[in-house]
């Protein structure tokens, strides 16, 4: 407990008369014996009274609360929670709330001024703004009744269990982009089609034609036929869409509220979206991550909502990527060709080691590199120099961009796609490609 501004005003009051009729009285004033007799009656009335008040407080129940608020959030979006209370006295009661929110979310309108009317409900909320994804537990919720005399308010800290998630919000992210995907898609009426022996699907054996490929020749039925035969291809009915997401400890650069690595994950789900409104399945592996998790590619709408709930918890740790190991795993678990999608930030570094990875990966699915470039380089390589540190600066942004570039060129002079753009620009750039790739049948 602890005393409210009434009682210490009221003690205020008594002690400041009390000191000034003893200055008096030292001061040889003559002064009524009995105002000091009175001065120290009140004070003792309202110790006595703030005694009972502090008994009767304690005494009394604590009111019915009752907390809601959604089953999920998203990262970045404010969301409401509400505060349902009540009580069985016969007196209005004022109080103040607050809500023990976790750490990760930010809030707006804590503390609450609270007025409750007997036999009524109080119906309050306030505002929560996730600042990180994953699982949320709400455990307590703290009320300050005050005193039946108004003299001291009890602090109670009542048991009140909620949890709540909170998801990755593509969806703010690329807002009205969703809406127009779909208008574009059937404006675009892309559709998978046949190519002349160049598909990934065998389809049927047939003669050698003018302009056929000498690799689609089958010497065996050739030999048996005594005429060139060639093998006809069409792409396969359903793609398969693979992300290998990095959660290494370059995921972590920050550019803006959100990191690299949610960055990925907006993009990732962008994609999907897309993919699976064209009928391709897709699935995850991360890799350089706490707890590696694997989602195997599948088609449906309802394949979006198990990717939410596979990554919303999902965080970047400290390790590095291990693209080798990354690959050996996703190999032996996608035996069906794929189009595997690496989401990284490359470092020069990474140049044999990603490249043996990749070769790898190529043998037997189609591979894109999407390499996330941190903003702040763009805006190094574009500030005008005047000093040394500039000068510096300058001169180390272009060499590490310069090296970065060198390793994209060797990745895509080995028949390797690379992406190089920012974080905000994943997304968009990604359905841009596998769009394009989709109206040309490279998919």
């Amino acid at each position: 407990m602890k005393p409210t501004r009434l009682l210490l005003l009221w003690l205020s009051v008594l002690l400041a008369i009390g000191i000034v009729l003893g200055a008096l009285q030292a001061l040889e004033f003559a002064l009524p014996s009995y105002l000091s007799r009175i001065n120290w009656g009140l004070l003792l009335a309202l110790l006595a009274l703030a005694l009972l008040d502090a008994v009767r407080l304690k005494r009394m129940p604590s009111p019915r609360l009752q907390r809601h608020m959604p089953g999920s959030l998203a990262l970045g979006r404010w969301g409401e929670v509400r505060l349902e209370l009540e009580h069985d006295f016969a007196q209005p009661l004022e109080l103040q709330l607050f809500d023990h929110v976790p750490d990760g979310l930010s809030f707006e309108n804590l503390p609450l001024s609270v007025s409750l009317q007997p036999g009524q409900r109080s119906l309050n909320s306030y505002r929560l703004r996730p600042l990180k994804r994953g699982h949320f537990s709400f455990e307590h919720c703290e009320v300050h009744p005050p005193g039946p005399l108004g003299l001291w308010t009890d602090k109670r800290v009542l048991s009140l269990t909620d949890n709540t998630r909170v998801y990755p919000d593509f969806a703010r992210l690329y807002g009205g982009q969703l809406l127009a995907v779909d208008n574009w898609l059937s404006q675009l009426g892309v559709r998978q089609r046949q190519r002349r022996g160049q598909g990934l699907e065998f389809h049927q054996l047939r003669e050698f034609r003018e302009g056929d490929s000498l690799r689609q020749i089958d010497w065996k039925a050739t030999a048996r036929q005594r005429t060139p035969i060639a093998r006809e291809y069409q792409d396969e009915r359903d793609q398969q869409i693979i992300f290998m997401l990095d959660c290494g400890r370059r995921m972590r650069s920050q550019d803006g509220e959100l990191a690299h690595f949610d960055h990925a994950l907006n993009a990732c789900l962008l994609l999907s979206y897309v993919a699976l409104r064209q009928g391709d399945a897709v699935g995850l592996s991360t890799f350089a991550s706490e707890q590696p998790r694997y989602l195997a590619p599948i088609k449906g709408s309802g394949q979006l909502n198990v990717l939410l709930n596979t990554v919303y918890d999902l965080n970047s740790s400290q390790r590095s990527a291990d693209y080798q190991a990354a690959t050996t795993q996703l190999l032996a678990r996608q035996k069906r060709r794929a189009l595997v999608v690496l989401m990284t930030n490359l470092r020069d570094e990474d140049d044999e080691e990603l490249l043996t990875a990749v070769k790898r990966l190529s043998t037997q699915h189609v591979v894109l590199v999407a390499s996330l470039r941190e903003d702040v380089l763009d805006h190094l390589r574009e500030t005008p120099v005047q000093t040394l540190s500039e000068a510096l600066a300058y001169c180390g942004t272009v060499g590490y961009l310069n090296a970065r570039a060198e390793l994209h060129e060797r990745l895509s002079a080995h028949g390797v796609p690379v992406l190089d753009t920012r974080p905000g620009e994943l997304g968009t750039q990604l359905v841009t490609r596998y769009l394009s790739w989709k109206r040309s049948g490279s998919v």
